[in-house]
């Protein structure tokens, strides 16, 4: 029987979309980050911008305190901005590279250990290639930066290629080849794998975690729709666990955790994060959805 989960694993929560009001910067940042912080069942915490300097410090204190692990989440600058890292064009890219180098200061004022981030948008097949060795460039350049500077860490999220968020890094094969790249000048680069991306991807936990094993260092764990294109939470949009339309319930999360253990990221005494990306739909309450969280990875967890 294995221990318990908190002995494998430093449960984590993705601050910003499971209360999305605070995802610009503003709204109730320290409310809800006060909230998880207070909640032993969490060891690790992603947080992003937070646009208020007085409350960037209020947030960092807070953290600092809880003895959380704390990730900072570049995504929804990058997409609010349309910030492509693997951009043709010149300026556009350092413009992408220059705003996530800032971002790198707001993630070690509050205590982060890590930056997050996406690839730009996916080209096609015959321009592919050309796209990845230019975001092998700028991530370098941004990797060389926050460890010179920071010493913190660079993680790219594997997305989807034509599904929603339409990535360049949308399958775990490219990012893989990304993350050869990189190290072979940087090595405080790694890969997430994203459970409620893998439907989209086409993939199984076993094929992608099996291919990035070597690059692992985050995962986060969620649901998504892709049966029903008409449903308001189609694509990438992170509902709730048990949703009728979902892709992604106790027994998909059964098998991901089976496969993070088989690979050797899941092991007893050294806890890595397994961080919950959920997001409330229109009229659900933010805090039944994190209680929905917890208790489908305990049941999850109970079936190994």
């Amino acid at each position: 029987m294995l221990k318990d989960l908190h002995s494998m694993m430093k449960v984590g929560i993705v601050q910003f979309m499971a209360y999305p009001a605070t995802i610009g910067g503003d709204g109730p940042i320290i409310e809800t980050i006060s909230k998880i912080a207070t909640d032993d069942f969490f060891g690790a915490i992603e947080v992003t911008r937070i646009n208020d300097p007085e409350i960037r410090g209020k947030a960092g204190t807070i953290l600092h305190h809880s003895r959380l692990a704390v990730g900072f989440g570049a995504q929804p600058v990058q997409l609010g901005n349309k910030l492509n890292l693997n951009s043709f064009d010149a300026q556009e890219r350092s413009n992408a590279v220059t705003r996530i180098k800032e971002l790198l200061e707001q993630a070690y004022q509050v205590g982060a250990k890590n930056l997050a981030l996406l690839s730009g948008r996916d080209p096609g097949d015959l321009q592919r290639p050309a796209a990845l060795e230019l975001l092998v460039a700028s991530l370098t350049d941004i990797c060389s930066y926050a460890q010179e500077k920071f010493g913190l860490g660079i993680i790219l999220e594997v997305f989807d290629r034509d599904v929603d968020k339409c990535c360049l890094i949308g399958s775990t094969g490219d990012a893989v080849k990304v993350a050869e790249g990189v190290k072979k000048v940087c090595s405080n680069f790694g890969l997430m794998i994203d459970l409620s991306h893998l439907p989209q991807q086409r993939e199984t936990a076993r094929e992608s975690l099996t291919i990035a094993k070597d690059h692992l260092v985050h995962v986060h764990i969620g649901n998504c729709i892709t049966k029903h294109n008409n449903h308001p939470a189609y694509g990438d949009q992170h509902p709730r666990f048990g949703i009728a339309e979902g892709d992604v319930d106790v027994p998909e999360l059964t098998e991901f955790l089976k496969v993070l253990l088989d690979i050797g990221y899941l092991r007893d005494n050294d806890p890595r994060v397994v961080a919950f990306e959920v997001r409330p739909m229109q009229g659900e309450e933010p805090d039944l959805i994190i209680a929905n969280a917890k208790r489908t990875l305990r049941e999850a967890w109970a079936r190994l």
